[in-house]
């Protein structure tokens, strides 16, 4: 649990550093050069997704709480959703018009997807943990930037499909992988 608690801890502090402590990572950036800086946050990252693949793996679950019955199914298109949102933070979207964060949004939605389909301490620090990060990071975000302005280029129809396309398919991919990389069936277990 000590390893998922770190790496959630590190993920999240990594990210609110930008938009938390602006000053902070502006005086370690002048510091150490902008490429070594982006090194060093990207090694952070990977550091924080490995914590957090393997303190999941290796802590066992103890149930918090039942979650609804109809809990795994809402996850399953709840996945759809978050997964369509972090493509449209890539660019150009119709989506972008009305989610000022979808990136955000998108991990939000995962995190609480996940909330509903289980009930266990490592569901809660992990994808509460997360959910809380992004959650955080829409308020800061936000307040740094100061009134939305939506984007003015938005995507054709065209590209939105295929959006949408892409978003199938990487839905497909992370159903099949989810068994290897968090140990649990997305259906069934």
């Amino acid at each position: 649990m000590e390893m998922l608690i770190t790496g959630v801890l590190l993920w999240s502090l990594v990210h609110l550093m930008k938009s938390v402590t602006p000053g902070l990572r502006a005086s370690i950036q002048g510091a150490i050069g902008e490429g070594p800086h982006k090194g060093l946050v990207a090694l952070l990252l990977l550091v924080a997704l490995a914590l957090m693949i393997f303190g999941w793996r290796s802590t066992n679950a103890e149930f918090v709480y039942d979650p609804p019955t109809w809990g795994r199914h809402a996850n399953m298109a709840l996945m759809f959703v978050a997964i369509l949102l972090i493509g449209a933070a890539q660019g150009a979207s119709r989506i972008r018009q009305w989610i000022r964060h979808p990136m955000l949004t998108g991990v939000l939605i995962w995190a609480a997807g996940h909330l509903l389909a289980n009930g266990d301490n490592k569901s809660l620090v992990l994808f509460g943990g997360l959910g809380l990060w992004a959650l955080i990071s829409i308020v800061t975000v936000s307040r740094n930037e100061g009134a939305w302005v939506k984007p003015v280029k938005i995507a054709s129809a065209g590209r939105e499909l295929l959006s949408v396309a892409i978003a199938v398919i990487l839905y497909a991919i992370l159903m099949f992988l989810h068994p290897w990389f968090a140990g649990v069936p997305v259906v069934g277990g």
